[in-house]
This record gives structure tokens, C-alpha cells and sequence, in this order.
């Protein structure tokens, strides 16, 4: 079966004093091989946690994890991640970073370099492929981090805050680039944000998690990102149904917080 599987995933942190901290709780999901699924929620209800579960690098407490009919039990390159932070090999130029994971898997260059040429040429980096990574800006890094990922051909890409710590100019530009690529190669994506804005045009899913322990609290399907796929995000915005979607989610997000703090006022 192929699609990706969250089976009633928890997870528990215990502490050195004998606590513990329930970081998520009973979360289950099923994706389609292709669909691109954005999640929200307030700070601390566990959605990097769920998102290093499903990588790999995270057992969870209960509950299993399946992609293409097999359990996850570790890392590996069917599952590719993009950090906030690129995470590249500052010694190495923009060629040598996007073609790392192929080079490692003991591919000789015959065998990548016309896949990782094209990827330079999709994500605007064909220019700069002999550039070292500390010449770029921090959006032109991002796009390696992007291209890195897709050079290893993972069925699933799991994005934890990609584009938080662009510019909004440069942030609307790899809105952009991720839809592209996203119809391009028919990639399953998971994309972890704090902007409800970015999950409405990212996510034709959109999860809000619950506070701690996280839940699942509310899912929508929407057809915004299918429709930045050519058009302007901008006038995007301006579609039926995207102001009004975004009020909600806000306001939902936002009485969460409420919530939260209301729990660290009184103690509890």
C-alpha cells in the first residue's frame, strides 16, 4: 500500500526529577502518496516532535509509523528533511551539497549529474553551482537545503520551518517554489509552520494540533495551494474563502494560547 500511515502515535518524555512530559496523544493520520499536508498549532503541542517521529529520529512511546506498506524504525533516505536552518557543508559548493546523498550512496556522477543539473536549474541555482554556501543569502542556502533533499529522490520531504527566518519577499518566492516542485515531482510533503498564513497557501491539508499533549483538533482541505500552482500567491490571498479561513484558524490558535497561559498563571 503505498501513502504514508501515523498509527495512534504518542509520545512521552520522562524527566530526570521523575516527571514526565506528554508531548503527544493518540495521533493518527493517513497520507496519499502526493498530498501535501501543512500543520499548525501553538508553540508546544509537539509538532516537531510528530514530524522527527515520522524521520526517524525519534522512537515514540506508542504507536507505529508506515510508509509504503513498511514500519518505520530509523532513518533513511525515503524520507528526506529540510531545517529551518539549511544544515549544508559550508566547505563544499552548491554542486557538491545537492549531490552529497547520492555521492554517499556510492552513486558515480554519470549517475546523478543530470538530475542534480536539473534541480540547480529548477531552484535558480544553476548560476551559482561552484559558489561556496557562505556566498549565498539565506534564501539561496534555503533553496540548496530544498535541492539537497530532492537529490536523494525521498518519497516523503518533511519540512520543519523552512522559511521562517527569510525576509517576506524572499518567504513569498520559496512559497512559490515549493508548490512548483511539489506538482513537478509528486512529492508527499509534511510542512511544519507557525504562519497560518503559509499553511492555508502550502497545505491543500491543513492540521491544527491541540496544546500539549498534542492532539489533532481540526483538519481542512482546502484549494489554495493547487491554485498557486500557476498563479500569483498574492491574488491568491484574494480567493473566496481565504480571508475567512484564516480568521477562524487564528482565532482558534489564538484561544489555545489563551489557554496555555491561563495554565501557567494559575500553576497547573
Amino acid at each position: 500500500m503505498s501513502g504514508l500511515s501515523i498509527n495512534n502515535i504518542s509520545m512521552r518524555f520522562d524527566l530526570p526529577n521523575g516527571g514526565h512530559v506528554q508531548a503527544l496523544e493518540d495521533v493518527s493520520l493517513d497520507l496519499k502518496q502526493g498530498e501535501l499536508m501543512s500543520v499548525l498549532g501553538p508553540s508546544g503541542c509537539g509538532k516537531t516532535t510528530l514530524l522527527n517521529i515520522v524521520a526517524g529520529f525519534l522512537a515514540p512511546t506508542d504507536g507505529t509509523i508506515e510508509l509504503n506498506g513498511h514500519k518505520v524504525t530509523g532513518p533513511d533516505r525515503e524520507r528526506g528533511m529540510v531545517f529551518q536552518q539549511g544544515a549544508l557543508f559550508e566547505w563544499m559548493s552548491v554542486r557538491e551539497n545537492v549531490s552529497f546523498g547520492p555521492r554517499m550512496a556510492g552513486q558515480k556522477e554519470a549517475q546523478w549529474a543530470d538530475n542534480v543539473d536539473h534541480l540547480l536549474d529548477v531552484t535558480g541555482l544553476g548560476d551559482f553551482k561552484e559558489k561556496a554556501i557562505f556566498e549565498l543569502s539565506g534564501g539561496m542556502q534555503q533553496r540548496v537545503a530544498l535541492a539537497r533533499c530532492l537529490a536523494n529522490d525521498p518519497d516523503v520531504i518533511l519540512m520543519d520551518e523552512p522559511l521562517g527566518a527569510l525576509d517576506a519577499l524572499t518567504r513569498e518566492k520559496m512559497q512559490g517554489l515549493v508548490l512548483k516542485l511539489w506538482k513537478e515531482t509528486g512529492k508527499t510533503i509534511i510542512l511544519i509552520t507557525h504562519s497560518v498564513e503559509e499553511a492555508l497557501l502550502l497545505g491543500e491539508r491543513l492540521v491544527v494540533m491541540a496544546p500539549r499533549p498534542g492532539r489533532l483538533h481540526k483538519e481542512y482541505r482546502l484549494p489554495f495551494a493547487d491554485m498557486g500552482v500557476e498563479g500569483d500567491l498574492r491574488e491568491v490571498k484574494k480567493a473566496e474563502g481565504y480571508a475567512k479561513t484564516r480568521e477562524e484558524i487564528l482565532t482558534m490558535i489564538w484561544d489555545m494560547e489563551e489557554e496555555i497561559m491561563g495554565r501557567t498563571e494559575d500553576g497547573s
